[in-house]
């Protein structure tokens, strides 16, 4: 037998996990009915293995009864809330199906008048299409069509059958909504138990004159110490102190207390965002601001930047797309920066340092050949003219300049577990970038002006060339206005610079990473006794609700010796030990426990990016390919469904034929 808190020598087997997972004895406690076996390394339900035995027609069969290495306690919650569970436990006691066990605040489904297992099979297939429609946004009404095909291909649940009308195609949505009401029901347990949570707002525009907000939580797992992304709706925005009420109220039904958000993390420029973060801070007192999103504007952006951008979507649109115009460095700045010309969303080519590039490396042969096409297409003539503009070609280098430093920023954070060591440098050094171009300009741009001035007649506001092309509109007054524009995007940019990475929240990430990454402890006991208290009242500071500083400042010297001798972690694999609420970690050090579940609760990563990018694909692409954007049932389906084999179709359908689902239809 393995003591409590060890962990045993079952681990994981799946493929597709990043980190072994280990069975928790602790579960036991908390499942009466699970069992572990030692040396196959599997989980059982007691009681579907019972049912099993005792069912002469053998239909009780389920991964529970056959065995298990999904070692996560979603598995165990979804499991236990299962058909298949509660029909064998009214098996094994002689009763009616119709309780919910551990869950009884859930409107209760009539199933004591029994489900046929053919009949319930035959439901679930057509969920199960309903659920794989969403997952892979196949439109609504090839419902009909799938369903017919896999009966031609002699689907045995779907042969010889009658539905209902819940299960005819034009009930759809009512489907749905059922399984999302699953994922709903899932969301609410796994946020209400989580000790902190962050709060993602990003922009959605479902029609041109609606603006909204996609919500996102980021949770952790008391049970395993594993962080998690939800989806959680979308909002109308409002007014600062409307939108601001509406997101209390909406994670308060999650099972949210204001003094559990602990991050905000937004794409909306703090001048669009109004007073909604200032309010938000004055509910929940552990509120931090880190706004890591990608496609996050820059506040008072130089109208030619709109401009600027017009033209390289309508050069890209032309020459970059499968044509026989396509110039191969245009194709291949849009494969490397994965840049779908398909795609509604407005593309931010000013922002994609590849696209840039791609364009000033082609310009010396874009415009002859752009020239050449005049004559039979008056696009390209019109192309050529803003491409030989000399703000055009000046703007060009001033990116060139500017993008590096806020991309190498930008790429530290795409990783599944981001170096946060590195994010404080990396904003103190894009910013100082900046500054220095902003005060004699960039290498790039004073090369570009210095060989127009060697090539201008006497210096004159005459005709110059640059890379063999003649310029349009090169003067002094044009060299001054550039000046201008230069000083304006480069204060817009540091501008947006300090409002997603404030200097505490900086800060608090940098003590994160100081603390907890044992890597970069010194060798010696000498310089171990003393490194890192600075960064620890850092985040005494920062999150002084949620800890006892003088306990936390009298433990640092115990913590630090005992995380050496647990190897050279990374701060994610310390932090899930910390906040396992069942480890001796978790006992021995209550306060970095509690900062483990903050930095695991920290809205960054690809786990985040990955579900807000889905997201804005359903969203503003609908399924006729019109841009409507797909209904919050089925985004909530596509970002947060889990694999087939982990969804509980028996609990959607109680949902569906109960109407319990109907609750959740204002969320979304």
């Amino acid at each position: 037998m393995v003591p409590p808190g060890k962990k045993p020598a079952g681990e994981a087997s799946n493929s597709n996990k990043k980190c072994k997972r280990y069975f928790n004895e602790h579960w036991k406690e908390e499942f009466t009915w699970l069992d572990f076996d030692y040396e196959r390394k599997l989980m059982f339900c007691l009681e579907c293995r019972q049912a099993l035995v005792r069912n002469k027609h053998g239909k009780a069969e389920n991964a529970f009864t056959v065995g298990t290495d999904n070692f996560q306690r979603h598995a165990l919650l979804r499991h236990v809330t299962s058909g298949a569970h509660r029909q064998a436990l009214a098996f094994n006691q002689g009763q009616p199906t119709g309780g919910r066990g551990a869950y009884p605040g859930l409107a209760s489904t009539h199933t004591s008048r029994g489900i046929k297992t053919e009949a319930a099979s035959s439901k679930v297939a057509v969920l199960t299409t309903v659920y794989c429609m969403a997952k892979e946004d196949v439109p609504d009404d090839r419902c009909s069509a799938l369903l017919e095909l896999q009966r031609f291909n002699l689907c045995q649940a779907l042969l010889g059958t009658e539905h209902s009308d819940y299960y005819s195609p034009r009930r759809v949505r009512d489907m749905q909504v059922a399984i999302a009401s699953v994922l709903h029901m899932e969301d609410c347990q796994r946020l209400k138990a989580s000790p902190y949570v962050g709060l993602v707002l990003d922009e959605t525009r479902d029609w041109p004159e609606s603006q909204g907000l996609a919500l996102f939580a980021t949770s952790v797992s008391p049970c395993d110490g594993q962080s998690a992304t939800t989806f959680l709706g979308t909002m109308e925005l409002q007014d600062s102190e409307a939108t601001a009420n509406q997101l209390l109220d909406i994670l308060q039904a999650f099972g949210v207390s204001t003094t559990n958000l602990a991050w905000l993390s937004s794409s909306l420029p703090n001048d669009r965002l109004g007073s909604v973060a200032a309010q938000l801070q004055a509910a929940c007192p552990l509120l931090t601001e880190l706004h890591c999103l990608p496609g996050r504007t820059d506040p008072k952006t130089p109208a030619y930047l709109g401009e600027y951008e017009s033209v390289l979507d309508a050069l890209f649109r032309l020459h970059g797309g499968p044509s026989s115009h396509m110039v191969p460095e245009l194709r291949a700045a849009l494969d490397l920066a994965a840049i779908d010309l398909a795609g509604p969303r407005p593309v931010p080519w000013a922002s994609v340092l590849p696209v840039v590039e791609a364009v000033a490396e082609a310009w010396p042969r874009l415009v002859p050949t752009l020239e050449a096409a005049a004559p039979t297409s008056p696009t390209a003539g019109a192309l050529a003219l803003a491409l030989r503009q000399f703000t055009f070609v000046a703007f060009t280098h001033l990116l060139l300049d500017a993008l590096p430093s806020v991309q190498k920023l930008a790429l530290v954070l795409q990783p599944e577990e981001p170096d946060l060591a590195l994010l404080q440098p990396l904003v103190m050094a894009a910013a100082a970038s900046l500054q220095a171009q902003r005060g004699s300009g960039g290498a790039r741009v004073q090369g570009f002006l210095q060989e127009l001035a060697s090539s201008a007649p006497s210096g004159d506001d005459g005709p110059c060339t640059y890379l063999g092309v003649e310029l349009v509109g090169y003067s002094e007054a044009a060299v001054q206005g550039f000046e201008r524009l230069r000083a304006a995007f480069l204060d817009s940019m540091r501008t947006g610079l300090r409002d997603s990475y404030p200097g505490p929240s900086l800060d608090a990430v940098a003590a994160f990473a100081t603390i907890f990454d044992p890597r970069r402890y010194p060798q010696t006991p000498e310089e171990l006794g003393t490194y890192g208290e600075g960064a620890l009242r850092v985040l005494l500071r920062s999150f002084a609700p949620a800890v006892v500083p003088q306990r936390a400042l009298g433990d640092f010297a115990l913590f630090k010796r005992v995380v050496c001798g647990l190897g050279r972690l990374g701060p994610r694999a310390l932090w899930a030990k910390l906040a396992c609420e069942h480890s001796e970690l978790h006992e021995l050090f209550p306060d970095f426990a509690a900062l483990a579940a903050l930095g695991l609760a920290l809205p960054a990563g690809a786990g985040l990016l990955d579900k807000v990018g889905r997201s804005r694909e359903l969203r503003w692409w609908g399924p006729a390919g019109g841009g409507e954007g797909r209904s919050g049932h089925v985004v909530k389906i596509a970002v947060d469904g889990p694999p087939l084999h982990e969804f509980d179709f028996a609990l959607a359908v109680e949902f569906l034929e109960s109407g319990w689902g109907e609750g959740i239809t204002q969320l979304t």
